[in-house]
Order: C-alpha cells, then structure tokens, then sequence
C-alpha cells in the first residue's frame, strides 16, 4: 500500500526593504514549516507574483518604490487569490484601516511580536488551532449551519438584504473587525453569525456577549477571565470572553453601552491581540475576530465624548448597515411564513397557520417601529388567539 501524498508546505512571500527584518520574518516562518521567498520592494514582489502562486504574501506598507496598498490593489485587479498581511508603523490605524478595506487579509504593528506574527499567518491560512476544551464546554457551541442555509435565512427573499448578504459573503473572507449597525430588532446578531458561518472559522466557537447586560464591575473580569484569588469569590481560575472565542469569532452586541473605562480596556485587547486575566501576570494572545453591533449612533456618540474616537476606528472598518423591517417588506409573506412554520413547531400544532391575502396586506401598511422582533410577537399572538389553521384580517 502506497503512503500517502505529502501534503506541500505553503509558500509565502515576504515584502519588506529592510534585510534584517526579512530575515527574522523568514526565519519565524520557516520554523513553521513553510515555503519562504522575499523580495525588498513592490516591483521585485511582483515579479516573483507574476512567475509563481502563493497562498499568502506578507507586506510593510512603507517600500522603496511605492507601498504595500499598491501590492494590494494589483493583486485584486488581477483577482489573484493569495491572502494578504500588511504590516504598518505602530500608531498609524489610518494604515491599518486603509489595508484592511483595500482587502488585506490582517494587518500587524511594528515591532512585530513574533508570537502573534506566526498566529496572525496561522489564521491566514486557515491553521487555526483548536480552542481549549474549557472554553468549548463554556460556549456550548452548536454545529454550525452550512455556509448556503445561512447565506439563505439572512436574505428572507428580499431584494435590499440581499445585498446584505453580498456584503456578508465579503468581510466573510478576512480578519478585519465587522460594525454591524441598525435599529433595535433588525437581526444584527444573525448576520454576525451569518459573517462567521461562511469565514473560515466557521467551526470554531462563536462568543455572543450583550455589552449592556454585564454589570460594570464584572467587565473586565467576564471579558478577559480572572485567576484564583484574583479578588473575594475567585475560588478557581476561569476563562472570559476572549479565551471562550479564541480561534473563533467573538460578537459584541449593544457595542455603544460599554462605559469608558471598559472601551479603553477593549481596545488594548484588539490593538495587542492579546489579553491579561484579572490577576495575571503574564498576557495570553489570542487569535479572536471581533463583530460588533449597535443600534446607537456611534459618530453622534464620539462627538458627545461617550465612546473612544479610537475604538470606533477600529472596530468600524467594515460596517454593514442591517435595514429596518419597513425598508424590506417585499419579504414580509415568506418572513411571515417561515415565522409561523418555528411557532408551530415550537407550539406542536398539527398544521402551520395561513395568513390570509387579506392578513398580509394589513401587515404590510405596519410601519413595525419593532422591525423583526415586533412581527415575530404579533405573530406570536396570532398563532395564540385565532384557534385555526387560516388566519384573516380580524
């Protein structure tokens, strides 16, 4: 019996004009196991781009010859299919920013820490290590649904959500965080988990946390975890939020409610990928993508000195906008449908109620100030009050 193909070690490609630093990138990855060349400036990067395939090219943004956002803009134009790392001054988020929307994959700060260098190309291939089997019981994470059914159940047959998931199926690709913005009752959460379904890291947890019902002085202990002894009651060592998510996708929801003092703390966690329990001495890095969502007016709320100007930029590189049940109402008869096909099975009718032609049209003169939500309780009042299978206008 013939052994097994080996499979081929991937092949990066490290853009950087300074020798010695391309020489302890190439040295950290080969140490992993994988396939280096390096060129010092755009051209010779995409000379060697144009002879071979890689399956991820690492980049400074500041070259001889150009930058990294110039390397990044052939590489789309030419649809290659290479994932990519930018890698900026520290400080400099606009940087960061501008990479991320031109479609880099991850972006990293000088000086590089090599440790989240190697998780940051881990996770750009697709290496992303298996979560701790703590966190796994904490998070009691669900199969995930396939990629197509969520992509499915987000669109509901309306043309504007439609677009959503496009979007979706977009910011889906990398490790830039996700601003997920709309009223109260839209959906936000399911299109961040839509988001992580169709990513790569669709089999490792997905963390949802309601920032608003934390109380403030367990925040810091429920998001980074805390050690035994930390504070009275610390009986044990216990993991938060960031470790349950690590590999996974961690969703903040009601993103706006968190108080200042816990927003400076956030932001450190994504600026240095990396968190430090409550009572720790040493950092964990963390391989974590952060989705937010708000109904608020994050801009307004900057302006009025509520929420860090800097958190915002970080957290809002690829904003999705979730419309409102109003702006969407050519799904209302198969929204209203699959609705009621989830009470009845939850109620265990015998048949699915029928919402009569009639039924529909006064539904749909409703300006549902609820959005989703508050169609899902109306229905839910249906189904109790109207005793049959076919359910009128009255």
């Amino acid at each position: 019996m013939n052994p097994p193909p080996v499979a081929a070690a991937p092949r990066l490609l490290v853009v950087d004009d300074e020798p010695d630093l391309r020489t302890l990138y190439e040295l950290a990855l080969l140490r992993e196991g994988y396939d280096i060349e390096t060129a010092a400036c755009v051209e010779e990067a995409w000379a060697l781009l144009q002879a071979a395939r890689f399956d991820a090219v690492i980049t400074d943004m500041r070259l001889p010859d150009g930058n990294g956002l110039e390397l990044l803009r052939r590489l789309e134009q030419a649809g290659r299919p290479e994932k990519t790392l930018v890698i900026t001054a520290y400080g400099s988020a606009e940087n960061a920013v501008l990479a991320l929307k031109a479609g880099a994959f991850d972006y990293l700060t000088k000086p590089v820490d090599l440790r989240q260098f190697r998780s940051v190309v881990a996770s750009a291939l697709g290496r992303v290590p298996t979560p701790p089997r703590a966190a796994v019981t904490a998070v009691a994470a669900a199969v995930p649904a396939p990629p197509v059914a969520a992509l499915q159940r987000l669109s509901g047959g309306s043309a504007v959500m439609g677009q959503v998931r496009e979007l979706v199926t977009k910011v889906a690709r990398g490790m830039a965080p996700v601003l997920v913005h709309g009223e109260s009752g839209t959906g936000k959460e399911l299109v961040a988990r839509a988001v992580h379904q169709v990513s790569h890291r669709a089999a490792q947890p997905f963390v949802a946390v309601n920032c608003g019902a934390i109380p403030e002085p367990l925040l810091e202990a429920e998001f980074f975890g805390y050690r035994k002894g930390a504070f009275t009651g610390a009986s044990e060592d216990r993991e938060g939020f960031f470790q349950a998510a690590s590999g996974g996708t961690l969703f903040l929801d009601e993103l706006g409610e968190l108080p200042l003092a816990m927003q400076s703390k956030l932001l450190r966690a994504i600026q240095e990928r990396a968190v430090r329990p409550v009572g720790a001495t040493a950092e964990q890095v963390l391989d974590v993508r952060i989705i937010s969502a708000t109904h608020r007016d994050l801009e307004a709320e900057v302006r009025a000195g509520r929420f860090r100007q800097d958190l915002y930029y970080r957290l809002n590189v690829l904003p999705v906008r979730v419309p409102p049940l109003r702006e969407r109402l050519d799904a209302l008869p198969l929204l209203c449908e699959t609705v009621l096909a989830r009470i009845a099975a939850e109620s265990g009718l015998a048949a699915v109620p029928r919402l009569t032609p009639a039924a529909l049209a006064r539904l749909a003169r409703h300006d549902f100030p609820g959005n989703v939500r508050e169609l899902e309780n109306l229905l839910h009042r249906v189904v109790a009050l109207s005793g049959g299978g076919r359910v009128d206008v009255d």
